[in-house]
């Protein structure tokens, strides 16, 4: 068995991987319980799947019934340089490390689907894969397999990766012995509690999802909520703050991986000339696309709204007969926060005219 487990690892590694471990298919009580707990205060925000694969999510074999061993893979994203650096440019679209190329998802798939042949012509045993596509704790199975510890900021830490780390999962139909459990190494350090801009991580190793700036960017469809707009700063799609500032990403390496190098170091005015059509064509390959033209844009103009660059609001005007009430909401919003002196006149005649509420709502909130 050990000479089984050997040879997937290599074999794993072989494929580009950067870690490989082993660990059983059962999620204990209090992990459940924590989970329990943190949707019953709906600090998973509108992630409502999260709560329709509950079962799943504390069973994998309710994934798969054969499962006897999950293989957990980590892959190095690490950036060149720390991306906090590009926090203070206001005329910059900040974009999450993990999004500036390809999408992982699909990258780490067709990896791991070529294990997936090889395993079944080599053993005749079959294996499920996953990337994201199914309800699993897999920071608890890479915890639990010695990938790494749940640092503070809720995500992966890895004393040789620090906190850039791609996380997938392998089910096997035989049981190979676990690796060992990871311990806790954050220590006393609470660097990624104090820099959150929006206060999402309001205890050690706790966050609320809805104050997160990834979810309000990524996953959140709606308005943001105008207490948490100017705490954004200049992110238009995610955010690395507790992950750059966690001290052990000081012995990672830069990742070599082209598909994850950045590309996507752009200026606002460059997504402000994108339609659906120009979204579509330039994130055809990133994660970026799934979140939509009407998301993206949205966060692109709330960025320049915060910007404090007048030049702006020429480029903004167009967006504010938009059909989608959205964009015409946040872009009054940002010509609002980017002029000077007395607006009323500016917005009167949108007023008389507009019969969508909540962008009534933003024309009223208006100083």
């Amino acid at each position: 068995m050990n000479d089984l487990k050997n040879n997937i690892r290599k074999k794993i590694n072989d494929l580009g991987f950067d870690f490989v471990s082993f660990t059983k298919p059962v999620i204990d009580k209090e992990t459940k319980l924590k989970f329990k707990t943190f949707l019953d205060k709906n600090y998973h925000g509108d992630m409502k799947w999260l709560e329709r694969h509950y079962e799943k999510k504390n069973e994998p074999r309710k994934l798969w019934d054969e499962v006897k061993t999950v293989v957990v893979i980590a892959l190095n994203y690490s950036p060149k340089y720390n991306p906090i650096l590009k926090n203070d440019k206001n005329d910059f679209a900040n974009i999450s490390v993990y999004a500036g190329n390809e999408d992982y998802h699909k990258v780490i798939y067709d990896k791991l689907n070529d294990f997936k042949v090889w395993f079944k012509k080599e053993y005749n045993l079959e294996s499920k894969i996953f990337v994201d596509s199914a309800p699993l704790m897999e920071k608890y199975f890479a915890k639990m397999s010695n990938i790494g510890w749940q640092g503070k900021h809720t995500n992966i830490v890895s004393k040789k990766f620090g906190s850039w780390l791609f996380l997938s999962e392998i089910f096997l139909s035989i049981e190979i012995q676990a690796d060992v459990k990871s311990s806790d190494n954050c220590g006393s350090c609470t660097n990624c509690l104090d820099i959150c801009p929006t206060n999402a991580l309001y205890d050690s190793y706790k966050i609320d999802a809805r104050k997160c700036i990834s979810y309000l960017t990524i996953e959140y469809k709606g308005p943001i909520p105008i207490s948490l707009r100017k705490k954004i700063g200049n992110k238009v799609y995610g955010c690395d703050d507790c992950l750059a500032v966690c001290p052990w990403n000081k012995f990672t390496l830069p990742t070599k991986k082209y598909e994850f190098i950045n590309k996507n170091e752009k200026y606002l005015n460059f997504f402000l000339e994108f339609d659906e059509i120009k979204f579509n064509k330039y994130f055809k390959k990133s994660p970026i696309k799934r979140i939509g033209w009407v998301s993206f844009m949205r966060n692109v103009i709330l960025v320049c709204g915060n910007s404090r660059l007048p030049e702006f609001i020429y480029k903004l005007k167009k967006f504010l007969d938009n059909r989608n009430p959205i964009i015409r909401g946040i872009t009054i919003w940002a010509i609002n926060e980017l002029m000077e002196g007395d607006i009323k006149e500016v917005f009167k005649k949108i007023k008389e005219i507009e019969k969508n509420k909540y962008v009534l709502f933003e024309l009223n909130s208006l100083n």
